[in-house]
């Protein structure tokens, strides 16, 4: 049966992602840097090994005890809320380490045997905010929008020995700890100058009422590892489907990539690609 390794299963869409991979029958590697199986359903399917994304020699350990792998899906990340001159370098250089180096590792650590069977499926989690500018995200949003243009060029290389590269983009998920464990890793201390500012932007989105829940990335990652057809960007959430139809960006049916914040054509060479 095919298997899958997820990265972040210690919560919300990461353990989402490996219930729904379960309850199809596949083996699924859930991996996180303390490894529990706190959250996760119970099966004979399921292993959980320790996996740090930063770490070279962690990296290694969780490829060799996974065996084969069929699919990879690069969910562990972290958030950032501030602005600019409120974050500290050395925090963005973190977050930069895990959302886009830490997903460039792990593909390249899985990369080698896909290619020699020429075949597997390799999906990287980013974000709808992606799509348009949000104050108080602009580090965040880097590092997503860096991932996506990774993924993108990525997936020309892993299309000439049969692999295919995509990407999922959720919107706001709420019911998660997403928010609350970037506050905490990341910190939120806001400058006084920008307090107004960004309280007011904040306050405006509890009139919001789309959301992303986390069974809508676990559809649309296993629409992105099944569907041969399916586009190089998927939404996930009702938000996120809101904000790819404003930008003119085919939410069904669509097989083709598209440039940030333009809505006019796809390139001919990323068509081809898929």
């Amino acid at each position: 049966m095919p298997r899958i390794l997820i990265t972040g299963c210690s919560s919300g869409f990461g353990q989402a992602i490996a219930a729904q991979f379960l309850d199809q029958g596949w083996e699924v590697i859930a991996t996180m840097r303390t490894p529990s199986a706190e959250g996760l359903p119970g099966s004979d399917k399921l292993r959980v090994l320790p996996l740090d994304v930063t770490d070279p020699a962690s990296i290694s350990s969780a490829i060799a005890s996974a065996g084969q792998i069929d699919a990879l899906v690069n969910n562990a990340g972290v958030g950032m809320l501030n602005v600019l001159e409120g974050a500290e370098i050395a925090k963005a250089r973190e977050m930069f380490e895990i959302n886009v180096l830490g997903a460039m590792a792990m593909t390249c650590a899985v990369m080698p045997a896909m290619r020699e069977r020429r075949t597997g499926v390799i999906v990287n989690i980013s974000s709808s905010v992606t799509l348009r500018p949000l104050p108080a995200l602009s580090i965040y949003t880097a590092s997503k929008a860096a991932l996506n243009a990774f993924t993108e060029s990525f997936a020309l290389e892993a299309k000439e020995f049969g692999v295919r590269a995509r990407l999922v983009l959720p919107g706001s998920a709420k019911a998660t700890s997403f928010g609350k464990n970037a506050v905490a890793r990341m910190g939120m201390d806001i400058p006084e100058a920008y307090g107004p500012f960004v309280q007011a932007h904040f306050q405006s989105l509890q009139s919001v009422t789309e959301k992303t829940e986390v069974n809508d990335v676990a559809q649309a990652v296993w629409r992105a590892v099944t569907d041969k057809a399916a586009p190089m960007m998927l939404p996930a959430g009702a938000d996120a489907e809101t904000w790819f139809r404003e930008d003119g960006i085919p939410v069904e049916g669509s097989t083709g990539c598209f440039s940030h914040r333009r809505k006019t054509t796809y390139s001919s060479r990323y068509k081809e690609m898929l």
